[in-house]
């Protein structure tokens, strides 16, 4: 039988399999915030990234998971139980090997095969034949670990935006992967997003890929599933840029056309001019500006804002709203909508997760019949969260200090913006539209 450790492994082999972003041992924080989502998608059950990254062994963790997330987890990898998953997995027992009954009785006993005996002789030669091709095995797969042997310093890859400032921006990549095995596949990603991944050529030099939004952007090079080289891409805005988000590409508009009585504040009138139909789909408005903001770091910082959700039609009954500070390599996202709907928001902070599916994130459930006061204060590793000036959520965990590169501003619908300050008492940004 497995122990129960063994067969949390070979769950987890075939949820890295399923997902196809590579070794685990490569996987990032967002990695696990995106497993986080996508398991929740396909079993409406939540897991934290945080406990994903327990049973990966990301973060220690003495404990065995409970079985309502074991449960969950095998769901995802399409088993119907942990206990279905057992029985499929566990018992690797071969019948053979023991006695056992034909299912037939006589005289109420049940009817035994008894075990084969094996002559000695034999038995000592098939063990010096298992011996022989246990020793071939073993420098087959050495020279197969040499001959696949990764060094990165045999790669290269650089690139350079089309143009300085601005969406949509396409980025040249050059590279040079013609030292990579010939049977490994040579992936070009677009950043920490795992799905964006597309296979290139050995054998070129050269990839070309766009971005429609302005952000902070970790591509990568990668040689099977060993990443290579890694390229960070700062896409800028160019001041304040409005956006509706859809897909393939977003739709833009100019920092003029969202200007309203000194805030800045995208209509639905506006929006529909451009033949954008709220009716078709969850339809989100960004407010993004992206740019060098100095030594602005996420570990000590003020940031002061005023928002409101203008609409609450349709999909967008629950007036979801998110304000992120962009960062390097990470974010922080926090989150507001109407008081019913607490239960479908998250807040993120560097690497702090919360769901508001586990824990209670009440307070940042808003009136938006009038604007909504946010302010962050984030000093010594440690954040505190006010919503119109209470205090409604402190980070205890030490904050990982990142530089922060921009802020978004997403309304499901669409919003305003009154003001916004960000400062750390040496570097300030202010702008009152």
């Amino acid at each position: 039988m497995l122990s129960n450790e063994a067969l949390i492994g070979e769950a987890k082999k075939i949820i890295e399999s399923k997902t196809g972003w590579g070794e685990s041992d490569d996987w990032t924080n967002q990695d696990f915030v995106a497993l986080s989502e996508k398991i929740q998608e396909q079993t409406g059950v939540a897991i934290s990234h945080v406990t994903l990254k327990r049973i990966w062994g990301k973060v220690k963790y003495d404990s065995l998971p409970n079985t309502h997330t074991l449960n969950t987890l095998v769901q995802f990898a399409g088993y119907k139980s942990w206990r279905d998953f057992k029985l499929k997995y566990g018992n690797t027992t071969d019948p053979a090997d023991e006695t056992y009954t034909n299912g037939k009785e006589m005289n109420g006993h049940a009817l035994v095969k008894p075990k084969k005996t094996i002559p000695p002789v034999l038995i000592k030669g098939g063990a010096a034949i298992l011996v022989l091709v246990a020793i071939v095995i073993i420098i087959q797969f050495i020279a197969a670990g040499k001959r696949s042997k990764i060094n990165p310093a045999d790669y290269s890859f650089h690139s350079k935006k089309v143009v300085t400032e601005g969406v949509p921006n396409s980025v040249v990549f050059d590279y040079d992967a013609s030292k990579a095995p010939t049977d490994s596949s040579i992936i070009f990603q677009q950043s920490w997003d795992t799905t964006l991944r597309t296979k290139v050529s050995r054998n070129d030099h050269q990839y070309t890929n766009i971005y429609y939004y302005p952000d902070y952007y970790q591509a990568k090079l990668l040689v099977g599933h060993n990443i290579v080289k890694e390229h960070n891409v700062l896409i800028t805005s160019g001041g304040w840029l409005p956006i509706v988000v859809q897909t393939p590409s977003p739709a833009y508009f100019k920092k003029e056309d969202a200007m309203v009585d000194g805030k800045l504040s995208l209509s639905v009138e506006k929006i529909k001019a451009k033949n954008l139909d709220f009716s078709k789909t969850k339809m989100a408005v960004v407010y993004s500006n992206v740019r060098d903001f100095g030594e602005l770091y996420s570990d000590n910082f003020v940031f002061e804002t005023s928002v409101k959700n203008d609409y609450n039609e349709g999909t967008a009954i629950c007036q979801k709203t998110i304000i992120y500070l962009l960062c390097e390599g990470t974010a922080i996202g926090i989150p507001l909508c109407m008081k019913g709907c607490v239960s479908d928001i998250d807040l993120l902070f560097t690497e702090h997760y919360v769901s508001g599916k586990q824990q209670n994130l009440s307070n940042f459930g808003v009136d938006f019949n009038n604007f909504v006061k946010v302010r962050v204060e984030s000093q010594n590793g440690k954040a505190k969260i006010f919503i119109n000036d209470k205090l409604a959520y402190q980070v205890n965990n030490k904050i990982k200090k990142a530089k922060i590169i921009g802020m978004d501003f997403l309304f499901y619908g669409t919003g305003s913006v009154d003001y916004v300050k960000l400062s750390n008492g040496k570097v300030n940004f202010e702008d009152g539209f």
